[in-house]
């Protein structure tokens, strides 16, 4: 755009000089001082297309650096990803855990439970066991202790009664 601005001025400042050199046209001053013009012109094109050139870098350059941020944005897009999945696969693998260590904890519970329930038993079936031979036993002890006193007051009784002396008399225990 500033290019055929420079050309049309070029263009302009050469029609405006025919314009007014008259009817003996350009004298050698004027053709030295286009040529002069013409030359400051092409200097002047040649800085611009330059600066343009350079500009025209600039901006490639930052194209390039927001290309670069672009790559560095979906690189940390990535590894978000890459976070949120391993952060899933976390929260499975310490559901699944918990999972474990509840269940573990239930058979634990399940373990001590049958543990207590046959201590209980053993111990009333060792109490009843043991009571039963206890009384067995104080009976016999009873019985054989209460025996022998019970003779006695029989043959005591057999002194003073004939008829219980003859019946003890007839079984030998007189």
């Amino acid at each position: 755009m500033k290019k055929i601005g420079v050309l049309v001025l070029f263009w302009g400042l050469i029609f405006s000089t025919l314009a007014f050199a008259g009817e003996n046209g350009f004298t050698r001053e004027d053709r030295e001082r286009l040529i002069r013009l013409e030359a400051t012109l092409q200097t002047f094109m040649r800085q611009v297309d330059k600066r343009f050139e350079q500009i025209d870098k600039r901006f490639e350059d930052v194209n390039r650096r927001f290309e670069d941020i672009n790559s560095r944005f979906e690189d940390m897009n990535k590894r978000f990803e890459q976070m949120d999945k391993r952060i899933s696969e976390l929260r499975e693998d310490t559901d699944r855990r918990f999972e474990d260590l509840t269940r573990f904890l239930w058979i634990l519970a399940g373990i001590f439970t049958a543990l207590t329930a046959a201590v209980i038993a053993l111990v009333i079936w060792d109490r009843r066991s043991t009571v039963k031979y206890a009384l067995k036993e104080a009976d016999e002890r009873y019985a054989l202790n209460l025996l022998p006193r019970i003779l006695e007051v029989l043959k005591e009784k057999a002194k003073t009664d004939q008829e219980l002396a003859t019946i003890l008399r007839n079984y030998g225990l007189l």
